[in-house]
């Protein structure tokens, strides 16, 4: 299509009702990787719209399926690993010719011999995925995705955060979205306030890590730009992934988990003015809208990576859910939920046992 934009007239052509193809049996195809391009062929006035017996989208593998698709048996090894390539089925074996880590101690060693591998497809898999997108200013399109994975979520902070005025940026924006790079997602607790994130991790894992690390890499020093980028693998690529993968836990347990099914899960940031502060919710679960009634809040979590979470975290949700009752939330059956990749305290752990209303949800949880 980019070669000759007048193609899909041609399809239509053929497949209308005077078509030289109309009494054919065979089948036409058409597949492709840009969704900005597969999204537009069949909306709006498309030539094709109306001409598609089948709208399939190949989406990638949730956590558990990939874990498995990777022979992957220890959930905290799977999580990194998603981390860095999440679902997507090449990547296994076309891209990395079947090389899986086996053991937790093998992961580092893997991250050089696969990703960080000059000589491996995968290396320069993330650029390929950006270059999908027709862009005139690319530095403006990592400088603003950079942003995303450095933690700015927030249309004010990614602008900050690369020197640009918010208008600036609504452009490279609204065409990452489209093509389904970036997410936008509205905080439950504030409204007009959205948040944006990366959707596939192998361009986080890039943005985060190996952009910043490039020069490096090119050189072959794999392991030196491994070590430098450990600190910003943790708290830019894997914190955030696993808060990520918490709520995708949260959206599909069922009623089993909060006591009914989820309406929907979303990161929220709950204002405390007494304490002029913010509390940080990682995993806030919702019935659904019942209209005319108060918004019921089935969970509130929080989400921590590398750190034993303590009753301090616990207070931390308690908190939040005080304040929430006070704007007219309805808490009256809110569980408060830690998640934990590290574990929980014997304190944390005791209060769990005797209260219903806390539960700690680990990774064997997540994976089970």
């Amino acid at each position: 299509m980019k070669a000759s934009p007048s193609l899909p007239s041609l399809i239509q052509r053929a497949l209308g009702p005077r078509g030289y193809a109309q009494q054919s049996r065979a089948r036409l195809l058409l597949s492709g990787s840009a969704m900005s391009v597969m999204g537009g062929l069949l909306g709006g006035t498309a030539p094709l719209r109306g001409r598609a017996s089948l709208e399939m989208i190949i989406r990638p593998f949730g956590y558990r399926d990939a874990a498995e698709f990777w022979g992957i048996d220890d959930p905290r090894l799977a999580l990194l690993v998603h981390s860095i390539v999440g679902g997507t089925p090449a990547y296994r074996r076309e891209f990395v010719a079947g090389d899986s880590p086996a053991s937790l101690a093998d992961f580092d060693s893997w991250v050089l011999r696969t990703v960080l591998n000059p000589q491996l497809p995968l290396f320069r898999e993330a650029r390929y995925l950006l270059a999908e997108v027709e862009v005139r200013d690319a530095a403006l399109y990592h400088a603003v995705l950079g942003a995303i994975a450095s933690g700015n979520a927030t249309r004010g902070g990614i602008a900050s955060h690369i020197g640009r005025k918010a208008t600036d940026i609504g452009h490279p924006l609204a065409v990452l979205e489209d093509s389904q790079l970036i997410t936008r997602e509205t905080d439950p607790f504030r409204k007009g306030r959205s948040l944006y994130r990366i959707t596939e991790p192998l361009i986080i894992f890039y943005e985060a890590v190996m952009r910043r690390e490039w020069t490096r890499l090119e050189r072959g020093d794999t392991a030196g730009a491994w070590r430098n980028s450990q600190p910003t693998f943790l708290v830019q690529v894997a914190g955030p992934h696993f808060e990520t993968i918490c709520r995708d836990w949260a959206q599909s347990s069922g009623a089993g988990a909060f006591g009914e099914a989820p309406g929907e899960v979303a990161a929220g940031v709950v204002a405390d003015p007494l304490r002029r502060g913010q509390i940080q919710v990682d995993a806030a679960v919702f019935a659904p809208d019942d209209p005319g009634r108060p918004r019921r809040v089935l969970s509130l979590g929080e989400a921590k990576w590398d750190k034993v979470m303590t009753l301090g975290h616990l207070e931390r949700l308690r908190r939040a859910r005080d304040l929430l009752a006070v704007k007219g939330y309805d808490t009256t059956a809110t569980r408060l939920t830690c998640y934990s990749g590290a574990g929980f305290d014997p304190e944390l752990s005791d209060v769990a046992r005797n209260d219903v209303g806390v539960q700690l949800i680990g990774l064997d949880a997540l994976y089970g």
